[in-house]
């Protein structure tokens, strides 16, 4: 999930050509008629339809699904984001496809693309050429599926992609501010595809081919659909649609349920009543062996952007460029990200070899300068990892492995992620590698059984810092009240002062004068006004000026959003205050600026207003402002968190769903 209030505003005329040159058309998937035509191909087998540009890597969902399609044989062209507002031809210009057209919104959900945390309008859009704004609709999985079902409505429509995948259920929507059906309410697909897509499509396809009516296939892992059909004795049937509207306890219930569901080993098939049709969830596939995955990684990707777009920086494609993803899934489990809801909770990890040959293609693109930007990818370091006892990861429904405390039966080793590490490095054309995201640190931290594998780990985080970090290394303790990050799914910010000890001792050691900058969020479920108020002299305190700032968004199908929706943690039932208004908000994030001389008349009245002359004094030292010091403050605000701890442990322990 999704961090993507964390990058800095892009600007427009930053990009007008890139470096990397343009490649023969004929490499890639066609996406006009002239490219069909000089492939000699009357007809495809499949159209898919995406809303970011067309980048033939494989971090680019609808290139991959292409590739694995093409893989298998079949004739597959992209059309990527087609104009919806004048008079079609974008849908019609290719025909019709012989077996289906393949529907996906792109790698990030529209409405976080096109929108910041407070719902204003963004000016840029990072999977489109040259940056620009505008080119897909809001919710385009809807808006394209309606268009190509009033000009072909008998040809089979399948949705898939980020946007499908986490609304494949009633969902909370922010940007409208209303409790959704399943996106199949509204747009008129045959059938959703959710999660990593490769094995789902191939199946799909082959079934049609064989001549199976889209009606009749009803048995595949990771598709939903309504169906005339009636559940089974063993199946799961959440509250109706029309239930949640009427009773938040009902949404939040059922969202145990499907979160349960979807991070388990073999789930079960998922029923929802909406506006009198049944919706069927399948169960998730088992995770992909490393093989598959292999297979998925080793495509022939041209990895770079089709040369329609004649040398326009694509700038979700140009941060990745030089960058290798190693593993999918995260069991993490945070509150607020969608990884899990959408890979799962299991790793699915590459071979050394197969990072190895992305790797080598990497350094012989035109404009490689011998630096890999990130070796890993958003959960870094959970590479090969896993349950020592897999029959145990395979009756397990927690829906983090790191909280509240690892689980004793989690496999943290470190070693086959330094292997890899030294692999790559040891490459005469890579000078350098770093890792530029989602390391946990708690992970590398937490204490095994295996003295061995805590050397091991310990070796992790010294040659992490010493040998792969750019000068600055970007970690997410998210919050500094132990409240909020329980709530957050989160370690206490203990273990970040423990991190950072670690940090600075080897830094030290080295020679090196390298930053650490952590992410905070604001206005996240749990968090108060004064809890800010807090984490803002505690990062003082640190010697931490907070450049890079994130509101809590909520976004479809995270326990954060079911919360800020429902008022009411899903598996205790607990009512929790939650941050709403744009003024609530605002007081909440403006603690993140207490160095700007602008801000400080305004976080003085607040703090006063607080009562907090504690931190008034710590943020503002050696000023006099006219307050009662309280001496005793942080111990009283301590014991006020920890007694909320406490009842918040006694009631996780009932076994019931409230």
């Amino acid at each position: 999930m999704m961090k993507e209030n964390k990058t800095k505003s892009i600007q427009p005329q930053q990009f007008k050509e890139s470096t990397f040159p343009l490649v023969d058309r004929s490499l890639f998937l066609p996406t006009s008629k002239d490219e069909m035509d000089k492939l000699g191909w009357d007809q495809v087998d499949v159209i898919l339809f995406s809303g970011d540009a067309y980048v033939d890597h494989p971090s680019f969902g609808a290139a991959v699904i292409g590739r694995v399609l093409q893989s298998e044989g079949y004739k597959v062209a992209i059309v990527p984001q087609p104009n919806w507002r004048d008079d079609l031809r974008d849908f019609k210009k290719l025909g019709k496809p012989r077996l289906f057209f393949g529907v996906s919104a792109g790698a990030m959900d529209s409405m976080v693309n096109h929108y910041t945390a407070n719902r204003r309008l963004r000016h840029d859009d990072a999977y489109t050429a040259g940056g620009k704004h505008g080119m897909r609709p809001d919710y385009p999985t809807i808006v394209y599926s309606k268009i190509l079902k009033n000009l072909y409505p008998d040809v089979p429509l399948i949705v898939g992609g980020i946007e499908a995948s986490l609304r494949r259920v009633a969902h909370y929507d922010y940007w409208q501010d209303i409790l959704r059906p399943s996106i199949l309410a509204d747009a008129p697909a045959d059938m959703l595809s959710y999660g990593m897509g490769e094995r789902t499509i191939l199946e799909i396809a082959s079934r049609l081919a064989n001549g199976v009516k889209i009606d009749d296939i009803k048995d595949i892992p990771q598709t939903a659909f309504f169906t005339d059909d009636k559940p089974g004795d063993n199946d799961i049937v959440l509250h109706s649609f029309e239930e949640c509207l009427k009773n938040k306890r009902f949404q939040a219930e059922n969202f145990r349920y499907v979160e349960e569901e979807s991070n388990k080993y073999a789930g079960k098939i998922i029923w929802q009543d909406t506006n009198g049709k049944m919706l069927r969830i399948n169960p998730m596939y088992p995770p992909m062996t490393s093989n598959e995955i292999d297979r998925s990684f080793d495509l022939p990707y041209t990895r770079v952007p089709h040369p329609r777009y004649k040398g326009k920086v694509i700038p979700a494609y140009d941060m990745i460029r030089h960058s290798v993803n190693m593993h999918r899934g995260c069991f993490g489990g945070c509150a607020f990200c969608t990884i899990s809801a959408h890979q799962g909770k299991f790793i699915a990890s590459r071979s050394k070899e197969s990072i190895i040959r992305e790797v080598k293609n990497v350094c012989s693109m035109a404009d490689f300068k011998g630096y890999i930007s990130d070796l890993g990818g958003p959960s870094a370091n959970m590479y090969a990892m896993g349950g020592y006892d897999k029959s145990i990861c395979h009756k397990c429904v927690r829906p983090s492995c790191l909280h509240p405390k690892p689980c004793p039966n989690l496999n943290n080793d470190h070693s086959a992620l330094l292997d890899v590490y030294h692999s790559v490095d040891a490459l005469p054309e890579v000078k350098k590698s770093f890792v530029g995201s989602g390391v946990r640190y708690d992970l590398a931290m937490a204490p095994n059984k295996k003295e061995k594998i805590n050397s091991v780990n310990k070796q992790y985080l010294e040659e992490l810092i010493a040998c792969h970090v750019s000068g600055r290394l970007k970690v997410a303790p998210e919050h500094t009240s132990d409240r909020v990050l329980d709530c957050m799914r989160k370690p206490s910010f203990s273990l970040f002062r423990r991190f950072k000890r670690i940090f600075d001792d080897v830094n030290h050691k080295c020679g090196m004068h390298q930053q650490l900058i952590p992410y905070f969020i604001s206005s996240h479920p749990a968090c108060s006004e004064e809890d800010m108020a807090e984490l803002a002299a505690i990062t003082k305190d640190l010697d931490f000026h907070l450049e890079q700032v994130q509101d809590f968004t909520p976004t479809p199908m995270t326990l954060a959003t079911e919360i800020f929706y429902t008022g009411f943690h899903p598996y205790t039932g607990e009512k929790i205050f939650t941050a709403k208004t744009q003024q609530e908000k605002l007081a909440q994030r403006q603690f993140f600026f207490w160095y700007k001389p602008e801000s400080r008349q305004q976080l003085v009245n607040e703090l006063r207003r607080l009562n907090r002359p504690d931190i008034l004094a710590k943020l503002y030292q050696g000023q006099n402002n006219n307050s009662q010091n309280r001496s005793n403050s942080n111990e009283d605000s301590r014991r006020r968190h920890d007694g909320s701890n406490s009842n918040r442990r006694k009631r996780s322990r009932k076994d019931g769903r409230f």
